[in-house]
This record gives C-alpha cells, structure tokens and sequence, in this order.
C-alpha cells in the first residue's frame, strides 16, 4: 500500500484597525472598521471564502463521493469558526456533512491560533481546551491528533501532547532534523511513550503550495502526471506521503487561473486509480505502522521560511516587545472576569499579528508583506501596542474602587 496524508489547515485571524493613539481612552473597537476598508475582517473572509473555501469544498465532497478511499485531515481555528458562523455559515454546514462521512478528520490546535505555548502554558493548555469544545459543538467530533500553529514543534510539545493522551502530532520534516531519514515514515517523538509523529514531506507539499504557478521555476508547468511520478520516486523512501499546506493555497495563493482546481481533481483521480494507492487520514496514518525510529527536535522547529524556526514571530525588537508585554498583563486582564476583555486581549495573541511585524527581506519579506493586512510591520506594530495601552487603560478603569 502507498498512502498519501493529505492535511489542510483553515483559518482567518481576527485584524486589528489602524487605532491611532487618539483612540486610546475613547474608543475600543479595535477588529470592527468599514467593510470597505483594507483591514475589513468580513470583506477579507468573504473575498476568500469566494475564491477558496466554497470551490475547494466543493471539490473535496465531489471526490469523498466518487471515490470511497478518498479522505482528509482538516484543522480550523476558532476564530475562522466564528468569522464564517457570521459571513458564510453555509461553510460550516458543508464541513459537518462531510465530517458526518467519516472522510474528514479535524484536528486539535489553539483557538486563536496563537503560539502560547512558547510564552504561558496556562493560556496554551485554555486555548487548547476552548479549541476542543467549540469542534465538539460545531462538528461533533474530538480532536485526536494535535498539530501546532505553525507546526510549530519541539520535544517539549510533544511530550506535552503525549501525556494529553493524543495519538499523533504533526511536524515539519525539514532535512537538518531528519538528516538522512525520510519524512514518509511514522516516528517517534523523544521521551514520548505513546504518541506518533507525522512529518511533512515539504518538498512535494511545497511543490503545489508555493511553486505552482511560478513560470520561473525549471518543473513549470506541473502536471499530475509528473506529479505522481515524483510520489512514485519518494515511495521507494517510505509508503507515507504526508501532504500538509494552508487550505488557502488552492483558490487564493495559488488562483483559479493557474489550474489549480483542475490540477488537484485530477490528482485525487489519477492516484487512486492507480492499484492499492490510499488517501488517509492523520489518524489513519498513525495506524498503519510501528515508528521505524526516533526524532528529537529540541529547538523550535516551524514551515515558515528558509530558516523554518521562530524567527517570522520573534526575530526583532518590535515582535519581542510586543509579545512581552501582551502576556505581561494576562493573568491581570483573566482576574478581572470580563469576557468582552479577556476576548480583546485573546485575538491579539493570533500568530498572524507578530507575523506581520516581521522585517525580513529577499523572498521571505515577500511572503510576509503579501500576507499582511498593514502597510509596513512598523504600523502594525504601532497599532498593536496602542490597543494594548487601551487594554490597560480599560484594566486600570476596571480596578479602581468607586468612593
């Protein structure tokens, strides 16, 4: 059997406006602003959902009706929960059909996507809780393998995932970890006694993620029979392709104008056309073999950037500064009870936030500045850090006795 993995992960950050510091102390609406604008939370989620979530759906439930082995994984943050619940809850009826088919799994990650657990694992371990109940009442499920915003992983994390009792953990499969090893086998994390660890094969998921339509690059353009052809080759380094990439990539990364959509429908076909070939889902592919050996990540490892660490969330001053002093006031803005603030302060936690304070350059700045909703990363964090004198300043107001 040759099995591919294939794992997508949904989610849309809640963006904060351009709040000035006239705004501190007179107005706290720091996510809302006109739909119009370029930070519109319900224009970004609509405009995508067009593009990407409505027609990569629809694929997806058009071939887990044609092809009974066709599965995938899905992780879905709740802050794309609660934007679609408000814009497109269709979405979210076609996701419960197909869960309800036994093709589609979800995984378990933080509730706003956030990176919590390299700052405070108590808030970590709350999203974490939040997360498993909103996909409890949502979709019926619970969540059984646990992936990481970002993938971001380390030994630490999996242990702590271990001890949850989770059955697999999702990681990259970067060279410099795996040395000579091959990402398309099952391992084990270090110091884990249960949980299994299922690599990205980043090379064939970057392939259609990042590479697809670049006129540039020396395989383009790619087609699903020279697609298959390389899953062919990389099967004789282990049976477990595991494809992992945003759900985005298709529709809005990558446009319909490529061929994407085309592209993917016919590569579900070809593959499972083709004797014993498999789709699994993660759970699946936890299954279907004994780990073949031990993985120990004790740095923090990511699938961002040429460096693949921490380094797009926590690399200059202004990214550390901010994330010191938003969980500098955590367990003073969670005393106070208030669920409108404990919210605020919450959606700033989101990765995309620090993300979009990033300054690097070459390609990887590319990347970062096409992602973000701000014009440079020294307005997103000016805004950022006058919401957070806001907070503080609602926190303060909030505690002071009355005479």
């Amino acid at each position: 059997m040759r099995a591919i993995c294939l794992y997508l992960h949904i989610h849309q950050p809640t963006r904060y406006r351009q709040y000035s510091a006239f705004d501190i102390s007179n107005n706290s609406n720091y996510y809302v602003d006109e739909y119009g604008g370029r930070q519109s939370n319900e224009r970004i989620f609509k405009k995508v959902a067009e593009k990407s979530y409505f027609p990569m759906l629809r694929l997806l439930e058009k071939n887990m009706k044609q092809f009974p082995e066709f599965k995938v994984s899905l992780s879905i943050t709740g802050t794309w929960i609660e934007q679609a619940e408000k814009w497109a809850p269709e979405l979210i009826e076609q996701i419960k059909r197909m869960v309800k088919t036994g093709h589609v799994e979800i995984l378990g990650e933080t509730y706003y996507h956030s990176l919590s657990f390299f700052y405070n694992l108590e808030e970590f371990e709350e999203q974490v809780e939040m997360h498993r109940r909103i996909i409890k009442d949502t979709f019926g499920v619970m969540p059984k393998v646990f992936r990481n915003t970002e993938l971001a992983y380390n030994d630490d994390l999996a242990k702590w995932a271990d001890n949850k009792g989770y059955s697999g953990i999702l990681a990259e499969g970067w060279g410099k970890i795996l040395g000579w090893r091959s990402p398309n086998y099952i391992y084990k994390p270090e110091g884990c006694s249960q949980i299994k660890l299922l690599l990205k094969n980043y090379r064939l998921s970057d392939d259609i993620a990042f590479r697809f339509s670049n006129h540039g690059w020396s395989e383009w353009p790619l087609t699903t029979e020279k697609y298959i052809k390389w899953i062919n080759m990389e099967c004789l380094r282990g049976n477990l392709i595991n494809l992992f990439m945003d759900f985005e990539t298709f529709g809005e990364h990558q446009w319909k104008d490529t061929g994407i959509f085309s592209f993917m429908d016919k590569f579900i076909h070809d593959w499972l056309s083709e004797y014993d070939n498999k789709f699994l889902t993660v759970s699946e592919a936890c299954k279907i073999s004994e780990p073949v050996g031990e993985i120990s990540v004790p740095d923090i490892l990511t699938w961002a950037d040429t460096e693949r660490d921490l380094s797009a969330w926590d690399s200059n001053s202004m990214q550390k500064s901010a994330m010191s002093d938003l969980y500098r006031i955590r367990n003073n803005i969670l005393d106070t009870q208030d669920k409108e603030l404990i919210r605020d302060w919450r959606y700033l936690t989101t990765s995309d936030h620090a993300y979009s304070m990033c300054t690097k350059y070459w390609n990887d700045g590319d990347v970062h500045a096409y992602f973000s909703a701000y014009a440079s990363p020294y307005e997103s964090f000016i805004y950022f850090e006058n919401i957070l004198k806001d907070l503080d300043y609602r926190l303060h107001h909030k505690n002071k006795s009355p005479y």
